[in-house]
């Protein structure tokens, strides 16, 4: 399953369901590019010719750049090293395959996380942000990992009940949509619990008669197993 996540409610605007043998990078050609829009990805998404689609529909992307990148140095701009910057390049690049499908210029930007101690370098179109945007925002591709995260472990797709391809397909819309009417229960509603208590709420009153906001409103005060038993004790 490839998804795009909308990092401003983390709520998934594209989902694609695939074989497991078609490639993560071939999902780009699927995509409906915004304008001035951020597609943030990871370092198996790069293919020059697909990002440069991103030039043509004037969208913006950052990604994880491959060690062995072949390129040249056009500029390097003053950076901060305090905050963890190490440079902010505009570049050429000069592979023979990824000069012709990518001919315009890109921007590197090396990030030294103190935190992890990993060095990550990271290459974009968008030459308008702060070097130190452009990391953060790679940074909160982890709200992805995140999402599939909760995805597997609170609405049971940890396993699938079926093998066939419609069965599966089935399991994740379902899983999906439960998702997105939970997070859309959570901010019509105002409610601060979080998703994963409003699910359990919403489980052990599934057949109370009861007004959804009645059930709800005392959600935050409600304290309840983050893994809670499959089957009830007989000898409790």
């Amino acid at each position: 399953m490839h998804t795009l996540l909308d990092l401003r409610g983390s709520i998934p605007r594209f989902v694609l369901i695939t074989p497991g043998r078609v490639s993560d990078v071939s999902v780009l050609d699927h995509l409906a590019l915004e304008p001035g829009s951020f597609y943030v990805m990871d370092r198996g998404y790069i293919h020059f010719a697909r990002l440069y689609r991103f030039v043509l529909a004037a969208a913006f992307f950052v990604v994880r750049a491959r060690v062995n990148m072949q390129y040249r140095r056009r500029y390097s701009h003053p950076v901060d090293k305090s905050s963890g910057l190490r440079c902010d390049q505009t570049i050429i690049l000069t592979g023979q395959d990824s000069s012709r499908e990518y001919p315009v210029p890109a921007r590197q930007i090396r990030y030294f996380d103190a935190e992890h101690n990993h060095r990550l370098n990271f290459l974009t179109n968008n030459f308008a942000l702060p070097a130190l945007t452009i990391a953060h925002l790679y940074k909160s591709r982890w709200n992805i990992e995140l999402f599939f995260k909760w995805v597997k472990q609170h609405l049971r797709v940890k396993q699938f009940y079926g093998t066939s391809a419609n069965a599966v397909k089935t399991q994740l819309w379902v899983a999906l949509i439960v998702y997105l009417l939970v997070a859309i229960l959570k901010k019509r509603l105002g409610l601060k619990a979080s998703l994963y208590k409003i699910l359990q709420i919403l489980s052990v009153t599934a057949f109370e008669r009861m007004p959804i906001l009645q059930a709800l409103e005392s959600a935050d005060s409600m304290i309840l197993p983050e893994c809670p038993a499959n089957q009830l004790s007989l000898f409790d």
